[in-house]
């Protein structure tokens, strides 16, 4: 028996075989907190997952609200022309997170290299683990870390700028508001990235320009790609278990049988 509805699809690749870039697109749905997979197609080209996108039934496609996936274009080009009619695409969040906290951490490379040759051994030892720090939730630091990141910034000041506007936009897409208000406010964000003279955004920011109005679909009804990377962990196990699964096929039977398919036969 099919399901009667999808509401949240998301699309992401793993690789079958490491190192070697052989695709496969897993295509999940989300509904009242349960994943199910819906296929494992062979590649990752829009033409190949747009077929079989086009391929739900219609009454199906009226249940999806979203569909999630990170920024390659042949997953949201493919979905957008699909679910034109039914539903909004998103470029998942943390996807994005990656991007921005990927040039902070560009930054902190260059800010340490300069430090290393500037301090001596002792004040070094005591900016040990920075980049870990740099990435943990503020609310989560101790004490003792929030002191050593205090030690950091005072040695660089252009560091701990970067930091406050890194946490500023992840500030916006904690907010709960509207797909308006937080596009004026990334607006914002991207004002104040160019005042400071930061230059380690630059990338992220042309990302964000090409891709905001998928990025801000994300404040429409909040979905995330969460579901999907929590999936191919899972996966990764069945292969490591199963020594390997290279018939895509097999994966899907393999799949759908430990999300919950040995039910049926019990």
């Amino acid at each position: 028996m099919g399901p009667e509805r999808l509401d949240v699809i998301g699309l992401d690749e793993i690789s079958l075989k490491k190192g070697h870039g052989d695709f496969v697109t897993i295509v999940t749905s989300r509904v009242a907190g349960k994943t199910t997979i819906l296929a494992v197609l062979k590649g990752r080209t829009k033409e190949t997952v747009k077929k079989f996108l086009s391929s739900i039934p219609k009454r199906l496609k009226k249940t999806v609200k979203a569909v999630c996936s990170d920024m390659y274009e042949g997953y949201t080009n493919a979905a957008a022309e699909v679910f034109e009619n039914y539903a909004v695409v998103i470029i998942d969040r943390f996807h994005v997170a990656k991007l921005y906290r990927k040039g902070l951490d560009g930054l902190r490379k260059k800010e340490m290299k300069r430090l290393k040759k500037e301090l001596s051994e002792e004040e070094c030892k005591k900016l040990k683990n920075v980049m870990w720090l740099l990435r943990k939730d503020v609310e989560e630091l101790t004490d003792e870390e929030l002191e050593i990141l205090k030690c950091l910034f005072r040695y660089s000041p252009i560091l701990e700028l970067a930091y406050k506007l890194c946490n500023d936009l992840t500030d916006i897409f904690e907010d709960d508001i509207s797909k308006s208000v937080a596009t004026c406010r990334i607006n914002d964000w991207k004002k104040k990235v160019k005042e400071s003279g930061l230059k380690c955004f630059n990338k992220f920011i042309s990302t964000l320009d090409k891709y905001m109005d998928k990025i801000t679909n994300y404040f429409i009804n909040r979905q995330t790609s969460g579901f999907v990377e929590g999936l191919n962990n899972k996966i990764k196990v069945i292969k490591r278990r199963c020594y390997g699964i290279l018939n895509v096929k097999h994966l899907f039977q393999r799949i759908y049988l430990d999300l919950g398919g040995y039910s049926l036969y019990a």
